[in-house]
């Protein structure tokens, strides 16, 4: 009776060590599987499960720490604006940064709110007036530009519609050989006298590009 309590009873010296015994093996178990299961080695650094962390060697590539080890997946970078006028690209960031949006238009690119006028040099009419749109896509107008006042009009870069370099003239007669300024009447020969039209006719310059002339009658021009 003696012995079985000795051995057996909660409050015995062998009961007692044997829960020592056993508490001390699940102990060292736990402590070794948490060595290897909480924690992850990356960048000479340790990381606990949940950090997450990018690798030094490699800005675009992210990790996670987890009981399995580390979880790493590459960074895909997005597509810049195909209208992106100014690129970044920090040592520490994986992917380009688009600084400033524009928009491209003719070959030529422009910023946002910027107003600016397109000429093809096509026809006098053929003028765009647009806009770069924040949306980075420039919105245009078509304009209409008033028939010249003159038959050398010149288009320059820049402006809209063709100028008048030499100012107001057009053809004395239908072989266009000769121009006379607008204006006062001009004494073409001895015996012609022509006016270019008013110029603030608009009207008339669109299909009419000569002079008005009288003739002195029964005059002779002077040979030579």
């Amino acid at each position: 009776m003696g012995m079985a309590v000795l051995w057996g009873s909660p409050g015995s010296f062998l009961h007692v060590l044997l829960t020592l015994l056993i508490c001390g093996q699940c102990a060292v178990a736990f402590s070794g599987a948490g060595q290897q299961e909480t924690t992850c080695e990356a960048n000479g650094s340790v990381y606990y499960v949940g950090e997450w962390y990018f690798l030094d060697s490699d800005h675009c590539t992210q990790c996670e720490c987890t009981t399995d080890g580390s979880a790493c997946a590459r960074t895909e970078c997005a597509s810049l604006p195909a209208a992106c006028i100014h690129v970044s690209h920090y040592p520490r960031d994986c992917c380009p940064i688009c600084e400033k949006i524009g928009c491209e238009y003719g070959g030529e690119v422009y910023e946002l709110g910027q107003h600016f006028q397109v000429n093809f040099n096509v026809s006098p009419s053929a003028c765009h007036h647009c806009t770069c749109h924040s949306d980075g896509i420039a919105h245009c107008q078509v304009a209409d530009c008033v028939p010249p006042p003159c038959v050398n009009p010149v288009y320059q870069k820049g402006i809209c519609c063709p100028q008048c370099m030499d100012g107001p003239n057009c053809y004395v007669n239908a072989s266009r050989t000769q121009v006379i300024p607008g204006g006062e009447p001009v004494w073409v020969d001895s015996c012609t006298k022509c006016r270019c039209h008013e110029e603030q006719d608009a009207g008339y310059w669109e299909g009419h590009r000569l002079a008005m002339c009288s003739h002195v009658r029964n005059c002779q021009p002077d040979e030579g």
